[in-house]
């Protein structure tokens, strides 16, 4: 929110405590630090840049666990950082939206070269926007050219003032229609949380049912996913969890924990690392989706220069993030930022290990601030599905 490449990733950055927790042993790897000492050295390195709060996991191939944290859930406190705290998902949450989608194509409810006209008649209209010329495919994938113009703030004031406001998906849309399209659709890329407030319209009108609602039957009830929770219009997280913090500034850290997601039917999730990573693995193992609507998930497409910043080498599929691996190949992982809350993930092709660090403070002041955090998060992830290769510890 606090910054444009940040803005694009909502909806979806005093006193140092030190804890870190092996759920399970680790072998010492002569060739370098155990996956756990790993771990810990980077959860270590994030918080060394001044970032309040780290919590990450690792779940290996066998199912063992590695859980780090680091500095403090609370700068006023300096209470430690919850192993398993509640975080908001932002924008990891259009994974979910982007599996229901791809879940009813299977079961013929829908195509994904449907236009947007065809479920919202005359939604997307006006200022050179035309639904008939967007598909369902184009929305999943950022092609769709429509501008992003979600509320936000920039400044402690800012955020005090609007911390609390309501926006319905309609306002939001009409927010969006009142640009012209960045590009034509099919034509571009760029990174449109208006989209997915689309694909959540769509998903009910298809179904009779909200998208979160279809969420938790068809995702989350299914995975045993009990920690991942649809928080409506609240302004709090369930307890455990860490503060959020925003930095706005040289000596402007502000506690943003308290504040309604600006779209909170789409963004109004909370998890935990665990859950995170259970959902990841069931996906990219093939739980959630048949075979040929995997391979179109993971149909991907080269993200614009500016989000490039943040994703090297990244490219978008059906709402999910592939990205290189510094060990060879690629991973999968949707980041997700808001509210304080920064969390990185991953996951190996066969869905067999992954990562996930969340973050509870985001520093949003600069762009290097914002690179510095973004590209330690990425080395933890990197690292974790590194680890067991051949030639890497």
């Amino acid at each position: 929110m606090i910054s444009t490449l940040r803005k694009h990733l909502v909806l979806g950055i005093g006193v140092a405590a030190l804890l870190a927790a092996d759920v399970t042993t680790a072998v010492a790897q002569p060739a370098g630090p155990s996956p756990m000492n790993q771990l810990r050295q980077d959860t270590e390195a994030i918080h060394a840049l001044g970032i309040s709060g780290v919590q990450a996991r690792v779940i290996e191939p066998d199912g063992r666990q590695s859980v780090a944290t680091s500095g403090t859930a609370d700068l006023n406190t300096g209470r430690p950082v919850p192993s398993d705290g509640y975080f908001r998902m932002a924008s990891t949450s259009k994974t979910l939206v982007a599996t229901v989608v791809l879940q009813l194509e299977a079961e013929g409810e829908l195509s994904l070269d449907d236009t947007v006209d065809h479920w919202l008649p005359k939604v997307v209209r006006g200022k050179g926007n035309n639904g008939s010329r967007i598909t369902i495919r184009q929305l999943l994938q950022h092609t769709s050219g429509i501008h992003d113009d979600l509320p936000g703030y920039t400044t402690p004031e800012e955020y005090y003032r609007q911390r609390h406001d309501v926006h319905s998906p309609e306002r939001l849309i009409a927010r969006a229609m009142a640009h012209a399209p960045d590009f034509r659709p099919g034509k571009g890329w760029g990174y449109s949380n208006t989209g997915y407030v689309l694909l959540d319209m769509i998903i009910e009108n298809v179904t009779g049912q909200s998208a979160h609602q279809e969420i938790e039957d068809r995702i989350l009830r299914p995975l045993g996913l009990d920690r991942t929770l649809w928080m409506g219009t609240s302004s709090t997280l369930p307890e455990p969890h860490a503060r959020a913090y925003q930095l706005f500034g040289p000596g402007s850290v502000v506690d943003v924990t308290d504040q309604i997601p600006v779209d909170h039917q789409n963004l109004s999730w909370v998890t935990t690392t665990q859950d995170e990573n259970d959902f990841f693995r069931a996906l990219l193992a093939g739980r959630l989706l048949p075979p040929r609507q995997l391979t179109e998930m993971k149909q991907s497409v080269p993200v614009s220069a500016e989000v490039q910043q943040l994703w090297p080498g990244g490219r978008y599929g059906l709402g999910l993030v592939e990205r290189p691996l510094s060990c060879g190949g690629t991973y999968w992982s949707h980041e997700g930022g808001d509210g304080g809350y920064i969390t990185l993930n991953g996951v190996t092709e066969d869905g067999r290990r992954s990562a996930v660090v969340s973050m509870s403070e985001a520093r949003g002041d600069t762009l290097e601030h914002i690179l510095e955090q973004e590209n330690a998060a990425g080395v933890l992830i990197d690292h974790a599905l590194c680890a067991g290769r051949p030639g890497t510890p």
